[in-house]
């Protein structure tokens, strides 16, 4: 399964009106993926994006409402790309509940490293931007942080205090990229799966000990 992030451009011949105008929303949304990941989404403008897509300002409107709303749109885009293939990698994965997490705690990092643009608008754009932005972010450490239980210990069943955990453990593994992303991917993805793997583990200790009351256990 391939890691890449970004999305491969479309041909654009013989579509409806529609289809041209979803087409040119993916556009400008590849295109703020680089240039975010380039300049950062403080420094960009309508225009750099547009010019980056190869279209007029009048066609991001058609699109979007402001700047904001591209971001949000962008880091959706990124979230469910990198979500989907995680997701794919722990369904996939024979091994047992720690060599499964470790392969995608592997894959997340790689990511990362393969798409430096995708990967500093997912991780390092997306903070302290606004309170919508705030609340998209959180929903995908949420969806993130459910996804690695699952990983971790698919057959138990969650419970009341899990939630603060893994907001906890996840937050710490993005924490870990946005410093790795920071100098430039300096140590290798496998010290840094492994650190991250310390963190998440204690999904699968607190969630074993909250099982050991002859709980039967069901997938989540």
């Amino acid at each position: 399964m391939s890691t890449a992030i970004m999305t491969t451009p479309r041909a654009y011949a013989g579509l409806s009106a529609q289809q041209r105008r979803d087409q040119r929303r993916e556009r400008l949304i590849e295109a703020a993926i680089r240039v975010y990941g380039r300049v950062g989404w403080r420094n960009a403008t309508v225009k750099t994006v547009c010019e980056e897509a190869g279209l007029t300002e009048r066609y991001f409107y058609e699109s979007f409402t402001n700047g904001e709303a591209l971001l949000i749109a962008s880091f959706d885009t990124v979230t469910q790309l990198v979500l989907n293939c995680l997701d794919g990698i722990r369904a996939e994965h024979e091994g047992s509940a720690e060599t499964r997490c470790r392969a995608v705690l592997s894959a997340y990092f790689q990511m990362l490293k393969d798409d430096p643009d995708g990967a500093r608008l997912f991780v390092v754009e997306i903070a302290r931007v606004s309170p919508a932005v705030d609340e998209i972010m959180a929903r995908s450490l949420r969806s993130f942080g459910d996804l690695l239980a699952r990983t971790v210990a698919p057959e138990r069943q969650p419970q009341p205090t899990d939630a603060m955990l893994r907001v906890g453990a996840v937050g710490a593994v993005v924490q870990i990229a946005r410093s790795w992303i920071g100098s430039d991917f300096t140590e290798s993805i496998n010290s840094i799966a492994e650190n991250a793997w310390q963190l998440v583990s204690v999904l699968a200790h607190e969630r074993g000990a909250a099982d050991s009351h002859d709980r039967p256990g069901i997938e989540i």
